[in-house]
């Protein structure tokens, strides 16, 4: 028979899953996301999927099944961002190009340009960059976050390098 302390349906088991797995789950959802809010309510939903689900998801298992739900929750939100921009567009005309490029060039910074760099880096160069270079995660860490190998982690780094390095070229 399963053991009580076992069973993530047990209260204070639910407890520590969560106080182990909640920071570094919001982590790697804001560096998906690149929204702090969003991050913690895609946090908030997993584990309520968790509880929903906790008979059938065995403690060991639990990290994985946060994971997982918390990387379908964002791309199901990121499905419908796109079906709702589409719809705006359609909606009203582009008044994007009204403000003076050369007063917007002026008004940048560093700091901003390098973050436009990090949001327009590719989602997994973002993630891997992020893990590593924010919260100072190891490349095998990371590896293991992500359910890739070491070898795929070291590549997506050099990648994200490269593309910080070519964005931040183009616009100084």
């Amino acid at each position: 028979m399963k053991d009580q302390l076992d069973d993530v349906c047990n209260k204070s088991t639910f407890r520590q899953v969560f106080m182990a797995h909640a920071e570094e789950l919001r982590n790697f959802l804001y560096y998906r996301c690149g929204q702090l809010q969003q991050a913690e309510d895609l946090v908030q939903e997993c584990f309520v999927r968790l509880w929903k689900n906790c008979a059938k998801v065995p403690v060991e298992k639990a990290k994985g099944f946060l994971f997982t739900a918390g990387n379908n929750l964002f791309l199901n939100q990121v499905k419908h961002q796109k079906v709702v921009l589409q719809y705006r567009q359609t909606q009203r005309p582009d008044n994007s190009n009204r403000a003076d490029p050369q007063k917007l060039l002026e008004y940048e910074e560093f700091r901003d340009r390098l973050r436009e760099a990090v949001e327009n880096m590719p989602e997994n160069q973002r993630a891997v960059f992020l893990m590593n270079r924010i919260d100072g995660m190891t490349y095998k860490e990371i590896a293991q976050n992500l359910d890739i190998g070491v070898k795929a982690v070291e590549k997506r780094m050099h990648r994200a390098l490269i593309h910080l390095r070519k964005s931040l070229k183009k616009e100084s």
